[in-house]
């Protein structure tokens, strides 16, 4: 029996790549044909005539010159840039480069076997003045990331891989010997193993199976595993951390200042675990105060050079999830041997002020100190000191649950201590500072994680207590080095100033709703900005312009290079108070500390590095962050698929429109197809879809009635129907 002819060219995936790839690695030499079919094991006729019209596609583009008849070389050109590329969750790509000001796009076509994030070359089209520059991925130069979460379709002989996140624009293929036991529909871990130019599709291995889809612990530990986030320390860290020396010695004591005298205490939310941050207080002779601001000597305990040392750097801060924390530093540190815990001798490194009550200070000292803390508070004790003015504590919101009476001394240094931190947050405020106060969503959970109900955390009296002081520490510690010269390395907090594109699409879109922002200079814009968050509070459009006000900031960043602090309107700032969930703040301590002792500058270049790290890691945490909120809500929302919801319409796209329920934050998506009452369309000056027929308009900012349509646990997304305007159905009812 005759095999059947095929029918159809030879397909080569990513031909133009491969054959610029080829020049490109040979700049000084010239191909014809044959010799890139050669290069590339091309043998039949088609593949041969697809490599004839891709080299003459590529020569009329500019992107090879053809040196003799047939023979093509490539052209060392300056389109070619390096960079980072973003991709769009639907498929288009950005790179962002040092060299040009504008991010170059990358349609779906063109990527290549590029992902989200990876460092890449990137050829640009030539183009017309005024154009956003157009490119096409000519190499992969460093990837992003090797391990990606997905659910896994196993077949008889391979499986595939479907990635969660949105933005990975492909699957993987899983040999059947890499499949390590997963079974069909499980959440894994994949890990990248080569992309084959002939291949669709990258090749990965199965590294871990994180359980069945729609499980608490599943989806997780699928977030954890999507950032490349550990929610467990290798067995040699343990170890090393719990055969430490945690004995105070005599001879450490006598080397530090010892303050287990002076009044001392913290504050802290009610179910934290660990304690960063102590205050103290003593009056002074002249009326003035010593005010000292305490922090966990964490680098007392995690020296260069070991395993609990390097592990503290690779996490470089500690991460909060909705039902859990994945600590930086492993328990019998973080909620133990450093954690200032009451009525214990603690080491710590302090910065002690001699202040008014006016927040003036005279004299400021740092360095290592021993404490021993009086009192532990929780937020809401403080609160109820600070609104009542007595240290009579009522049993629900004491930590005792039952009826506490506070010492005299202790409740007058937090009235003494409020009434300062009001006078520096004026003054803050006076000098530029941003007030975002944006609301935090957290959740009652019960025995199995479960969301039982949402409610919102908001800065209160106490919160800003503590918050001044902290920022007292921060920005005074960076000055004492920042001053310095020659310069002295440190690491800094930095927060550049807003891009001004950005500052006026934000003005634009305020005045909808009636605010308005003057864009004159620094200072009025803060002012302005300030007003503005203080007029929305309340409002059906807070969380929606809090939201947009802050992406509308640069982000916030650690360096070794100060530029000051936008955001805080500071000229030098840092981090200093929070060693036990930040490698930054290890950091700031030992270079204190170095510098105290006569040290020469370090290693500028080294420090800088650490810098960035940690700032990637941070981000990455927040992402996970933010991922965890939004499956909790999500969770939520689908116990609740029945009930009405009122909420407001937070952001409008040509595929839908979406809703943001008032009374707990989460947001959800109506596609605009599932608009049934006409045809919508997007109309972007409008900030709206509008009806084609009745003209019917749904904007942003508008308040809407919503039921739950699906709640996908695995992609964290919400869809929802649309019930209705809120004066329709209202008059319905």
């Amino acid at each position: 029996m005759k095999k059947k002819k095929k029918s159809g060219k030879s397909k080569f995936p990513n031909l133009t790549q491969s054959i610029t790839n080829t020049l490109k690695s040979n700049p000084d030499q010239t191909f014809n044909y044959k010799q890139v079919c050669a290069k590339l094991g091309i043998k039949d006729a088609s593949g041969r005539n697809q490599v004839i019209k891709k080299l003459h596609l590529l020569k009329s583009k500019g992107k090879i010159e053809e040196v003799d008849r047939g023979k093509f070389k490539f052209i060392k050109a300056i389109d070619y840039y390096t960079g980072k590329i973003d991709i769009s969750s639907r498929g288009t790509g950005y790179v962002i480069t040092n060299e040009l000001q504008e991010d170059i796009m990358v349609p779906r076509r063109s990527l290549g076997q590029a992902l989200n994030g990876d460092e890449v070359e990137v050829y640009v089209y030539h183009r017309r003045r005024g154009q956003q520059p157009e490119g096409e991925i000519t190499k992969i130069i460093k990837r992003n990331k090797t391990e990606f979460v997905g659910t896994i379709q196993v077949h008889d002989k391979f499986a595939f891989v479907n990635v969660t996140d949105h933005k990975i624009q492909t699957d993987f293929f899983i040999p059947k010997k890499m499949i390590n036991n997963a079974k069909d529909g499980q959440v894994v871990l994949v890990e990248f193993m080569d992309w084959n130019e002939k291949q669709d599709s990258p090749t990965g291995s199965v590294k871990a199976i994180l359980g069945e889809p729609g499980e608490h612990d599943t989806e997780i530990h699928a977030i954890l595993a999507q950032y490349g986030l550990p929610y467990e320390f290798p067995a040699a860290v343990e170890t090393h951390a719990n055969n430490l020396d945690k004995i105070i010695t005599d001879k450490e004591i006598a080397s530090r200042r010892d303050m287990r005298e002076t009044l001392t205490y913290t504050i802290d939310p009610a179910d934290a675990k660990d304690f960063d941050d102590a205050l103290s207080f003593k009056k002074l002779e002249n009326g003035r105060y010593e005010i000292g601001i305490h922090i966990a000597d964490v680098s007392h305990y995690v020296k260069p050079n070991t395993v609990l040392e390097s592990e503290a750097y690779e996490r470089a801060t500690s991460v909060y999830l909705v039902d859990r924390v994945v600590p930086m530093l492993p328990e019998v540190l973080s909620n133990g041997v450093c954690s200032l815990n009451p009525h214990e001798d603690k080491l710590t490194f302090s910065a002690v002020f001699e202040m008014d009550d006016r927040g003036k200070v005279y004299k400021e000292w740092f360095g290592r100190t021993i404490i021993h803390s009086d009192q532990r508070f929780a937020y809401e004790e403080a609160q109820h000191i600070i609104e009542t003015g007595k240290g009579d504590i009522p049993e629900d919101i004491s930590l005792s649950r039952k009826r506490t009476q506070i010492k005299p001394e202790i409740t007058e240094a937090t009235l003494t201590l409020d009434k300062i931190a009001k006078v520096m947050r004026a003054q803050r405020m006076k000098d530029g500072a941003l007030s975002f106060d944006k609301t935090e969503v957290k959740f009652n959970l019960n025995e199995n994680s479960e969301p039982t109900g949402v409610f919102f955390k908001t800065s209160k009296d106490a919160n800003k207590l503590i918050e001044e002081f902290m920022l007292l520490a921060n920005r005074k510690v960076a000055a004492f080095i920042g001053k310095r010269s020659p310069k002295h390395t440190f690491v800094y907090r930095i927060h550049a100033e807003p891009n001004d594109e950005k500052l006026t699409a934000l003005a634009q879109f305020v005045t909808r709703f009636g605010h308005k922002l003057d864009l004159r200079d620094r200072k009025t814009v803060t002012a302005s900005l300030n007003k503005l968050l203080e007029d929305v509070k309340g409002g059906k459009e807070q969380n929606m312009i809090d939201t947009l006000a802050i992406r509308t900031m640069s982000k916030a960043e650690y360096s070794t290079e100060n530029i000051g602090h936008y955001g805080l309107a500071f000229d030098y700032y840092t981090h200093f108070t929070s060693p036990i969930r930040r490698y930054p703040d290890v950091m700031v301590h030992r270079l204190l500390q170095h510098y105290l002792d006569g040290g020469k500058p370090v290693n500028e270049e080294e420090y800088q590095e650490k810098c960035t790290h940690s700032t990637d890691m941070e981000i990455l945490a927040t992402r996970a962050e933010r991922d965890s909120i939004k499956y909790m809500q999500v969770k939520y929302m689908k116990d609740h698929a029945d009930e009405e919801f009122l909420g407001v319409i937070s952001g409008a796209t040509d595929w839908g429109i979406y809703v943001e329920i008032i009374q707990n934050k989460c947001e959800g998506m109506i596609r605009l197809g599932d608009l049934d009452d006409d045809s919508y369309e997007y109309v972007e000056e409008e900030f709206a879809v509008i009806g084609r027929k009745t003209k019917n308009a749904y904007r942003l900012g508008d308040e809407v009635y919503v039921k739950v349509k699906n709640a996908d646990l695995v992609k964290k997304h919400l869809d929802f129907w649309m019930v209705g305007a809120k004066s329709e159905v209202e008059n319905q009812k």
